[in-house]
């Protein structure tokens, strides 16, 4: 059997979909799965074995030339791939549906009108699957890959998955280590450096923090400047992000990929949700838990430059980290 999965971005939410794999080939060992991504991403899903091939297309520089004919060309060229048994689209916007249904495949399956924010996007489509938009996200892309291929998958296997990338953590520190991530895509989504100066000072435990852009490396700088004993450090690529995950005990961030990197790897981690709903984006286990502030929150329309994430009491983030740390939940 030869399947398509189209998700194409962003960090986080590729990383999250990457959960559907293991179960795919549970069901069916000897499927052969293509993977179908913004190149700008691509390099995530390196290292997963359960992925036969990445397809990285290349939308971002389509995107900022805003070439028509780039994107049409693009779409021609995905009809030179070999016929697939079906295509699954497991990010539901009109860019990714299209190119779905470019792909040639026997069936395509993706969320019906009423399960999607862009709602045209299941016009392209040749089989559908309703589940509120509201749903939490793991739940959905595991409902509908059970439903294109005629399986059933417990809320306790997702809890018990395996790591979802192929790479092994060294255990070779004498002292745990948390991991700091202070940046994040909106400003509601960035809990302040005072506040995870305050859980590090808290927990006297050595900590890293790690950034990415110029914006997060001036915030690590300032964390450090709160918490001294902070170690900064450079991620230059995903390849990078992926090597310090695995080397720390906890992992403390926004609703951020490098957060969920975390609950991908089976590493501990505590995300911090403000402005965007914790009972979807996230999955608890044992290891991976989650602190969210009291305010309501539409999901169809993300308040992106909101206070209330600093309404969270740093307390509680480092009272549950020490928990964590000492198994104690």
């Amino acid at each position: 059997m030869r399947i398509a999965i189209v998700r194409l971005s962003a960090l986080g939410d590729i990383i999250q979909s990457m959960i559907v794999l293991q179960f795919i080939k549970k069901q069916f060992p000897n499927a052969e799965i293509h993977w179908y991504v913004d190149d700008r991403f691509s390099q995530i899903l390196h290292d997963n074995e359960d992925i036969n091939q990445v397809i990285s297309l290349n939308i971002t520089n389509i995107k900022r030339k805003k070439s028509v004919i780039g994107f049409f060309k693009m779409l021609i060229s995905l009809r030179n791939q070999e016929k697939y048994d079906l295509a699954i689209d497991l990010q539901g916007l009109v860019k990714s549906a299209v190119i779905t249904r470019f792909i040639p495949a026997l069936r395509r399956f993706g969320f019906d009108k009423y399960s999607l924010r862009e709602s045209f996007s299941s016009y392209f489509y040749s089989d559908l699957f309703r589940i509120s938009y509201e749903n939490n996200v793991i739940m959905r892309y595991i409902s509908l890959v059970n439903f294109a291929l005629g399986f059933k998958t417990s809320e306790n296997e997702i809890r018990n998955k395996k790591p979802l990338l192929n790479l092994e953590k060294k255990n070779t520190k004498k002292k745990p280590k948390i991991l700091v991530i202070p940046g994040a895509s909106f400003p509601s989504k960035i809990y302040s450096e005072e506040n995870y100066a305050k859980v590090i000072n808290y927990l006297k435990i050595d900590s890293e923090v790690i950034w990415n852009s110029e914006k997060e490396r001036l915030m690590a700088i300032k964390i450090k400047k709160l918490s001294p004993k902070v170690q900064i450090t450079q991620s230059k690529n995903l390849s990078d992000l992926k090597q310090i995950i695995l080397r720390s005990d906890l992992v403390i961030g926004g609703d951020t990929g490098p957060t969920h990197l975390a609950w991908a790897l089976n590493i501990a981690s505590i995300t911090i949700f403000g402005s965007t709903p914790q009972y979807r984006n996230s999955f608890g286990t044992e290891i991976n838990h989650s602190v969210a502030s009291d305010n309501e929150i539409n999901v169809y329309k993300i308040n992106k430059y909101c206070d209330n994430i600093n309404n969270i009491d740093p307390k509680k983030i480092a009272d549950i980290s020490d928990r964590i740390l000492n198994n104690d939940l």
